[in-house]
């Protein structure tokens, strides 16, 4: 049998050089793993006769389309530095008998905390507040006042990993209520962090801070339209470190241009970078990061870590700790694949 070998991404080159290396040499090396960057991807997405030279691949943001994975007979697992899988097709995956594992324990902590980052910038008018005293002038030349984050309302779109986590985090800045919309949690799942679970449309509307919490998918994409922004008070905020589709880009813009709430923390975006020209740059109730603000020491080594760690529990023969397509374990062409690896 040939030695399990892994691929990466040759985005990780471009994306994040010095941010993975020394884990996989000390995880994948030191198991007996080999691992190479891959072929340049045409427009950075995979295609088989690439992607079935390898085992595993470690997947940064390429695309894996249907015709890029049919008829994978060597490919078994798929393993993201992250948890977004908006490039992926779970279903063809699972079809093709290779599995989609993702790394939730690394982000949860970095991006919850990436939340209250621009929760408190938007918040305080740090942008205004780094402006005014760059321009040589002071305290009284500033335009608006700030506001505090205790006794206020912090709602939620979407209460899985990172969104429970943020909730953790809440609790010192005393909001006078945590609420959240997640058709697919029951109340009982989310008492023990005091969080109220509400419609969309209530989220919308009672929030001071309305977070994005969600993963985007064909349900979630367009699920917070101008109609559903304009439920929120005028002086509300809008906070995305989710992704920007999820969202109206365009309705956001002309809310936050008529003032219609007070602004808004953008991590995310519609298309990714921005166009130059994107009217978000020229508001001053906006703080916006280059979908880069939960990138940490931590959450690159960890990222690396627990990715490997998927990678290889495959190279033994087992299923990834971080399986997302479940369905592909009772996949025959999934379970040869293990059995190969099974010492």
């Amino acid at each position: 049998m040939s030695k399990f070998l892994v691929g990466v991404t040759p985005d990780f080159a471009v994306e994040a050089k010095g941010l993975y290396e020394s884990q996989l040499a000390a995880k994948l090396t030191a198991a007996g793993v080999d691992w190479e960057l891959m072929p340049e991807l045409p427009g950075n997405a995979v295609t088989t006769p690439i992607a079935d030279r390898y085992d595993a691949i470690f997947a940064l943001a390429s695309w894996f389309r249907a015709d890029g994975v049919a008829g994978c007979r060597r490919l078994a697992v798929v393993a993201r530095w992250g948890v977004g899988y908006d490039r992926v097709d779970t279903q063809a995956l699972t079809e093709n008998g290779i599995a989609l594992a993702i790394t939730p324990n690394a982000v949860r902590t970095p991006v919850a905390e990436a939340i209250f980052t621009l929760m408190l910038a938007v918040a305080k008018n740090l942008r205004l507040q780094d402006q005014v005293t760059r321009a040589g002038k002071w305290r009284g030349d500033l335009p608006r006042m700030g506001v505090n984050l205790r006794g206020r309302v912090l709602g939620s779109v979407g209460c899985g990993n990172i969104g429970k986590e943020m909730f953790r985090l809440a609790s010192p800045f005393g909001f006078s209520r945590l609420i959240a919309y997640d058709p697919f949690l029951t109340q009982s799942q989310v008492d023990g962090l005091g969080v109220e679970l509400v419609s969309l449309d209530r989220v919308m509307a009672e929030s001071d801070f309305v977070t994005v919490n969600a993963f985007l998918n064909q349900q979630t994409t367009g699920l917070i339209g101008e109609r559903e922004l304009r439920l929120m008070k005028p002086n509300a905020y809008f906070i995305n470190t989710a992704r920007g589709p999820i969202v109206d880009q365009a309705a956001l813009i002309r809310l936050l241009q008529d003032k219609a709430i007070a602004g808004a923390g953008l991590d995310v975006y519609e298309t990714e970078p921005p166009p130059k020209d994107l009217p978000l740059f020229e508001l001053d109730n906006v703080v916006l990061t280059p979908h880069a603000l939960p990138w940490t020491e931590e959450i690159a080594r960890d990222n690396s870590l627990e990715a490997c760690d998927n990678m290889l529990a495959v190279s033994r023969g087992e299923v990834p700790p971080g399986l997302v397509n479940r369905d592909v374990a009772a996949n025959p062409l999934f379970q040869s694949k293990l059995a190969a690896w099974r010492s």
